[in-house]
């Protein structure tokens, strides 16, 4: 697990998302990935995070991946 503090931007306040197990090792409810962050954090900011590419070895991709999706319960 790790912990990641937000501010303003439509985040909820005051908020704890999901927990860990009890030697804080690895997280034990509302597991997410670092591509959901960044789907997050891309939403929070307006962009699409389904759209928004970039070129590398020869190939469009996503930042998020196939497996990123928006964590819309932080949300407001």
């Amino acid at each position: 697990g790790f912990t990641c503090w937000l501010a303003g931007a439509g985040v909820k306040a005051p908020f704890s998302y999901g927990a860990t197990d009890d030697f804080s090792f690895a997280a034990a409810e509302n597991v997410l990935t670092v591509h959901d962050f960044h789907a997050t954090i891309l939403h929070l900011l307006g962009l699409d995070h389904e759209q928004l590419t970039f070129y590398h070895n020869g190939l469009q991709r996503r930042l998020t991946d196939v497996h990123g999706k928006v964590i819309q319960d932080i949300l407001v």
